[in-house]
């Protein structure tokens, strides 16, 4: 079967009538000022993703490593609408189990060093901790208002910006545990902290798993 036969089917209004569902969501991949908003929100996840393994590494903080994994998801992500949207839904699936993978080596890396963490005392830096924390904030709401418009499309879209909206509240997490770690001197709110976002990164693996598992078969 071509894979080809999908390209020439730009408008949303007949997502519906393709059985294959490869049209589902190729029409917003071709609008310039979308893929040119993609490619901003891709380039500032990318570089927060890097930072916050840095400051990560560098503070000992937990939570600021968990919030990293957003970033490098959210980025992964972007990469996939960009790349390819334009491919068969079977190449989607797979490029989608091979990103959930990696995010459940992730998540249970990081669940082993917090609980690491725990179990030594050490108390990560606060003042990095919300450092970069509130930068993170700015890069998600940054990101969060150059897909604004974009956030009634197709499944894809609508993914993007969800990420990019829960990423805004795991900032606010770590922000919050930054101020309690300051405060107690005690490691534990960090911990906490990184604990609900591995659990929350392993929620999202899952749900990519069963959704590009459920697209291999329909195949």
């Amino acid at each position: 079967m071509s894979t080809h036969s999908h390209h020439h089917d730009h408008s949303s209004h007949d997502r519906g009538h393709d059985p294959h569902g490869h049209s589902h969501d190729i029409g917003p991949a071709t609008d310039p000022a979308y893929r040119r908003a993609l490619w901003w929100v891709m380039a500032i996840n990318a570089a927060m993703f890097f930072v916050e393994i840095g400051a990560g590494l560098q503070s000992q903080s937990k939570s600021l490593l968990a919030d990293s994994l957003d970033f490098a998801g959210d980025a992964a992500n972007i990469a996939l609408s960009l790349f390819v949207l334009t491919a068969a839904v079977r190449v989607r699936a797979r490029t989608s189990l091979l990103k959930a993978a990696s995010m459940f080596v992730f998540a249970l890396w990081i669940m082993g060093t917090t609980l690491w963490q725990v179990y030594t005392g050490d108390v990560p830096r606060a003042e990095v901790m919300g450092l970069i924390s509130l930068l993170a904030v700015a890069a998600n709401v940054g990101s969060a208002l150059l897909l604004w418009k974009y956030r009634e499309g197709d499944s894809n879209m609508m993914s993007v910006w969800l990420c990019t909206r829960n990423d805004a509240i795991g900032n606010l997490m770590v922000l919050g545990a930054a101020v309690g770690v300051y405060f107690t001197q005690n490691t534990l709110p960090d911990a906490i902290v990184a604990l609900i976002m591995v659990a929350m990164g392993l929620q999202a693996a899952t749900r990519i798993t069963e959704q590009a598992w459920a697209e291999l078969k329909g195949q």
